[in-house]
């Protein structure tokens, strides 16, 4: 094998040499028809990258993490109420919103890349994944579950915070303040 590739090797660096000090010759090219041009496979659409993992600090128990600085906000609107999370009411880290035309809940999480991922909530009781769904073009991702589903209770009625983590993001560890409650309430 060494043999071959060092023979091949040589046979390379040989020609170029050859054709670095002889004149340029061009020789003419074989004419293409278009019969016997052949389609090309279509490329595949490109993937997203994965998202990267967010490096921050673990917590043994998440209630000794820090909670996520900001405040909730609740708004009624005539078809829905929302619970909005955050510093700024225009860019929230997290929203809860109750469609009372549907009776289902939704959480969405604002993320810093597009896609479909894994949203895990964990609570002094419960602790469970959700798929979540980008929605539309922004950068948010978002689940619902029924107003009767129990993991809903768990985050109005844990031990003063609840942690919602999303593949590849930081995770929020929020305060269950009336906010929260009254939002799924809403929808019952």
């Amino acid at each position: 094998m060494k043999a071959t590739f060092f023979h091949a090797a040589g046979a390379i660096i040989v020609t170029f040499g050859i054709a670095a000090c002889a004149p340029s010759i061009v020789e003419p090219q074989p004419s293409v028809t278009p019969a016997a041009t052949q389609a090309l496979p279509p490329v595949p659409a490109p993937q997203p990258a994965p998202v990267a993992p967010v490096r921050e600090q673990f917590y043994d128990n998440y209630l000794d993490a820090p909670q996520t600085p900001g405040t909730w906000e609740y708004v009624a609107e005539p078809t829905e109420t929302i619970a909005v999370f955050g510093i700024d009411r225009a860019n929230p880290e997290f929203i809860i919103r109750c469609n009372r035309s549907t009776r289902q809940v939704g959480m969405a999480r604002r993320t810093t890349a597009a896609g479909s991922r894994r949203m895990r909530i964990t609570t002094e009781t419960t602790q469970r994944d959700v798929m979540t769904a980008q929605v539309g073009t922004r950068l948010l991702v978002a689940a619902e579950l029924t107003a009767r589903d129990q993991l809903l209770d768990a985050m109005a009625i844990t031990k003063g915070r609840f942690a919602v983590s999303v593949d590849g993001e930081r995770t929020l560890y929020l305060p269950a303040w009336t906010e929260v409650t009254r939002v799924i309430e809403d929808c019952r």
